[in-house]
């Protein structure tokens, strides 16, 4: 029952996950789990494609009544960041980004750190420091942070099984 069901049910909840602002995922364990439920309780039902519509946009229609009813902070939220464990963290992180730029080849560095600059330059005053022509910054940035996205996803390579690194 299970796989016959499947494509039927990753389509419904495809198909209904955007009106009830939750993913498409979330809405098919919720329905598995009505369904398990139901199999305990009463049995399979008589009519599982009809159940299992009906299913997802009841669970649909119960995920989006919350939402209704939220509403957005109107102030900003309280500054995380003023505490000395989240001020030495972000320093660590700012130090690993910089070192990594510096480590980049070619004209990237001088690239990326102008883009890094605290003076908020434009394309036109960064064009004009490198030397370059305003129209190259866009595809040559781009080419930089791919290999400056490279360079950091291999030195943060993600832990093996049980928790030991590589």
């Amino acid at each position: 029952m299970v796989g016959a069901l499947r494509p039927l049910l990753a389509a419904e909840a495809s198909a209904e996950a955007h009106a009830s602002g939750t993913e498409p995922g979330d809405l098919e364990q919720a329905v598995w789990l009505r369904l398990l439920e139901r199999l305990a309780d009463d049995g399979p039902p008589t009519d599982p494609p009809g159940w299992l519509r009906h299913a997802v946009r009841s669970e649909a229609r119960r995920l989006r009544r919350p939402a209704r009813h939220e509403r957005p902070y109107t102030s900003e939220p309280a500054d995380t960041r003023s505490g000395p464990e989240q001020r030495a963290l972000t320093a660590d992180r700012t130090r690993a980004l910089y070192a990594a730029v510096r480590r980049l080849p070619g004209r990237c560095p001088g690239l990326v750190a102008a883009f890094l600059s605290p003076k908020d330059l434009t394309y036109r005053e960064i064009a004009g420091e490198l030397g370059m022509s305003q129209g190259s910054l866009g595809p040559e940035r781009s080419r930089c942070l791919g290999c400056l996205r490279r360079m950091l996803t291999a030195e943060v390579a993600a832990p093996e099984r049980r928790g030991k690194e590589r």
